[in-house]
């Protein structure tokens, strides 16, 4: 059972990491591509832009998962060195289930937000299937497929967090557990 969720713990941190660098590569392709086309042929595309931002905005949020597993987000990490091991453990507890808390507000008002956005991007078409073939519709996109982002975020950030606790728990009893990783603490190898 712990193997199969340790697996499944890498599976998702990969692919996560995955989805970051390719997010990232479209962030400097949509802008290499806006630039050139705006300052060299002087037609800049309507829609390069914003998909730079969309795409910024959709590897922060994936990444923001990835830094509460890793807990590699802001901490006051010289404090937990100075702490004795179980208070260490107690705070870093207590902050993950405040990320935790913060999680589920995310998927609770991210779900809200989604279903009750109005409004499309007049700069983003699409394009469909149609008698046999793909055709450009000039229906624009609607903005809650960009804010679809927020409680995917949460549910994974909470997922995140949920297996952070159990890991330091299960390390704590074990005897192996170690302080957030600090200037005075050892970095633990994977």
């Amino acid at each position: 059972m712990l193997a199969a969720a340790m697996f499944i713990d890498r599976a998702v941190k990969k692919t996560l990491t995955a989805f970051c660098a390719i997010l990232l590569a479209m962030m400097v392709a949509f802008t290499v591509y806006s630039v050139v086309m705006r300052y060299v042929f002087e037609n800049p595309p309507v829609w390069g832009d914003l998909l730079t931002v969309l795409s910024n905005i959709w590897l922060v949020f994936f990444a923001l998962a990835l830094t509460v597993r890793d807990k590699d987000h802001i901490a006051l990490d010289l404090i937990y060195t100075w702490l004795p091991l179980k208070a260490s453990f107690f705070i870093q507890q207590f902050w993950t289930l405040v990320i935790f808390g913060l999680s589920l507000v995310m998927i609770i008002y991210g779900i809200e937000a989604v279903t009750t956005m109005g409004g499309k991007y007049w700069e983003m078409w699409y394009f469909a299937w149609e008698d046999g073939g793909f055709v450009f519709k000039a229906n624009y996109m609607p903005k809650k497929y960009a804010v679809s982002i927020v409680p995917i975020s949460g549910f994974l950030v909470s997922i995140a967090a949920l297996a952070s606790i159990l890991e330091d728990s299960l390390r704590l009893k074990a005897g192996t557990f170690r302080q957030s990783k600090g200037m005075d603490v050892p970095a633990e190898t994977e």
